[in-house]
């Protein structure tokens, strides 16, 4: 639940974007990830999570920019670079090898699996679908700057079946991972 929390961010981006404007959408993502930041700072043993502080970079200076450069943004443009930068947020996690499903997944399990390698693995494919996930919305956002004749349910369709995908792999994977012969386990 607490991984799925972290997206709240993104969920009122696109839920204030389509209702009041694009740079609203991005203060109101700003504005969510600082909550959420604040939360965990107040929290004892709890520390901010990678995304999230990726997520508040990332919704902050794209509301500053956009509300001191005043850019030329369509709807399109700033959601890709919503999606874009939430891609490489998850990229840069599993390159510094901190998997951002990690930090999470951590709070479900005993600290004697943290090392293990299945549990480590697991993070990583995990994580990697996730990327997966940002990736497909990354195209569609393309497929529709490039191709505006499209219906803007294409990009809606292709983020609900991303993201759906995503959140029933995480749940169905460490349960798959589990059932595996005892040197899998996670």
């Amino acid at each position: 639940m607490g991984m799925l929390l972290a997206f709240a961010p993104f969920i009122a981006f696109a839920v204030v974007d389509r209702l009041a404007g694009s740079v609203e959408g991005l203060l109101a993502g700003a504005t969510i990830s600082a909550v959420l930041l604040v939360r965990d700072w107040l929290r004892p043993g709890v520390a901010p999570k990678i995304l999230e502080i990726g997520t508040f970079v990332l919704f902050g200076s794209l509301g500053v920019y956009a509300l001191l450069g005043a850019p030329n943004w369509s709807i399109m443009d700033v959601r890709l670079r919503v999606d874009a930068g939430l891609l490489l947020i998850v990229l840069m996690t599993m390159l510094i090898q901190r998997p951002f499903t990690m930090q999470y997944a951590r709070e479900q399990v005993v600290p004697e699996l943290w090392s293990n390698p299945a549990f480590l693995h697991a993070n990583y494919v995990i994580t990697a679908v996730w990327a997966l996930a940002f990736a497909v919305m990354v195209v569609a956002d393309l497929v529709l700057i490039y191709m505006p004749e499209l219906p803007p349910r294409f990009g809606i369709i292709a983020t609900v079946v991303a993201i759906v995908g995503a959140v029933k792999f995480t749940g169905w994977y460490p349960e798959r991972e589990a059932g595996a012969e005892p040197s899998r386990r996670v």
